[in-house]
């Protein structure tokens, strides 16, 4: 029999795409906290589903915390609450920080169990330094305020990194390529999924390279600080990886928009690697 969680708030990371990164640890306190909040019971119950458990969950949104807070807190006194968002770690662009700063207000043990962040994760795979890095979420949809927001952190000396969806991506690479010149980016999309890609290049790259062609999943933008230095492209790696998916021409085109290679000496040199391979 499993023992009873101490009452308190438990904050508990869960997977960004791949079921298998739900730690164990994460696992047992799903299954045993007294009460489940979560950002939306459909993905929720997917993932309690994969861990074989059924049970209610309580919803605990933007829309509902303010109502909703009050009612957790009271309960936190002599139960289990833990707090699930959609995909990877609560707080970290989502919703649960009032519920967190409320509990040590009134004297709540807060526990919190690690595990996925898409942040993160970006940054180990996007090859930009990490010793030093800000977050900054989403930026703002209307170009005005988004274009003020770029303009505040054009002189951070620290890897920046933003969340973004598909249909914004090729115009707010655009904007940060206007905003903080034309660095070193990386465009990471469907982290630990079976078609998870980094794509690297300078921000006006990236910005052709998307703007008529917008992925799909959940996007994470890292950019490079202020004169940080560059890294080379290399331009055969990059032929053998879309050859993988593209076909000769297709190929070609896509290298040409992130090195500025000449379409027709990459369309060559595709040939000769898919000859070769």
């Amino acid at each position: 029999m499993n023992a009873k969680l101490a009452p308190g708030l438990y904050i508990v990371a869960t997977p960004i795409g791949n079921l298998g990164d739900l730690s164990p640890r994460a696992a047992g306190i799903l299954r045993d906290a007294d009460v489940l909040c979560v950002e939306d019971s459909r993905v929720t119950g997917k993932l309690l589903s994969h861990i074989g458990v059924k049970r209610s969950m309580l919803p605990y949104h933007d829309h509902n915390a303010d109502k909703v807070r009050p009612q957790l807190i009271a309960r936190m006194a002599t139960e289990s609450v833990a707090l699930t968002s959609d995909a990877g770690t609560p707080l970290i662009s989502d919703p649960g920080y009032k519920l967190v700063r409320d509990a040590r207000e009134a004297g709540i043990a807060v526990v919190t169990i690690p595990g996925p962040c898409a942040a993160v994760a970006a940054l180990t795979v996007a090859g930009l330094p990490t010793d030093r890095f800000l977050f900054l979420g989403f930026l703002p949809s209307k170009a005005k305020a988004r274009d003020d927001a770029i303009a505040e952190i054009a002189s951070v000396r620290a890897t920046l990194v933003f969340y973004e969806s598909g249909p914004r991506l090729g115009v707010t690479l655009a904007a940060l390529a206007k905003g903080l010149g034309d660095r070193e980016a990386g465009v990471a999309r469907e982290l630990t999924k079976a078609y998870e890609e980094c794509v690297t290049a300078p921000l006006s790259a990236l910005a052709a390279r998307y703007t008529d062609a917008p992925p799909k999943g959940e996007i994470v933008i890292v950019v490079a600080a202020p004169g940080e230095a560059t890294f080379a492209i290399d331009s055969d790696a990059a032929l053998l990886d879309a050859l993988k998916t593209l076909s000769v021409g297709q190929a070609a085109s896509e290298v040409a928009k992130l090195t500025g290679i000449d379409r027709r000496t990459l369309y060559s040199r595709a040939l000769e690697l898919k000859g070769s391979a």
